[in-house]
């Protein structure tokens, strides 16, 4: 796995926050992004350098997979942490994050794209043992 220095926090408010402060303990480089209407967020005041996004509206800036990676690039980080919520769950996400060949912290896309299916997730956990509670083996009809 290549070495991590620099990673972007793809998120906002309290997760951001906490993101900002693992890395300033971990002694990594940390990069914030931001909507228009989110400039004055107070995990921008933690993070080595900052990168607007979009506009306000979410879809067209956090939700946005193209330009967070257009901000990975654009400001040399080598990992992306999308928090949760937003692109936190979004396999695609992952793989592009992938293809881009950074680091997305977080499970890959395929673990994405198996656990995102609650069938094919129950079937796995007890191919390995997880206990589960008793119910439904497939989708009900």
């Amino acid at each position: 796995m290549a070495e991590i220095r620099t990673v972007l926090i793809a998120n906002r408010g309290e997760v951001a926050l906490r993101i900002a402060r693992a890395c300033r303990l971990l002694g990594l480089r940390s990069v914030g992004v931001y909507s228009e209407a989110d400039a004055a967020l107070a995990h921008l005041r933690l993070v080595d350098e900052r990168i607007c996004i979009g506009p306000a509206a979410a879809s067209h800036s956090y939700l946005d997979g193209a330009r967070i990676l257009r901000a990975a690039a654009l400001t040399g980080a080598d990992a992306i942490h999308p928090g949760y919520g937003f692109l936190s769950e979004s396999a695609d996400f992952a793989a592009a994050v992938e293809r881009a060949g950074l680091v997305l912290v977080g499970p890959s896309a395929a673990i994405m794209r198996m656990m995102g299916d609650k069938i094919a997730a129950k079937r796995q956990m007890r191919r390995s043992g997880v206990p589960c509670l008793p119910g439904s083996d497939g989708a009900l009809p």
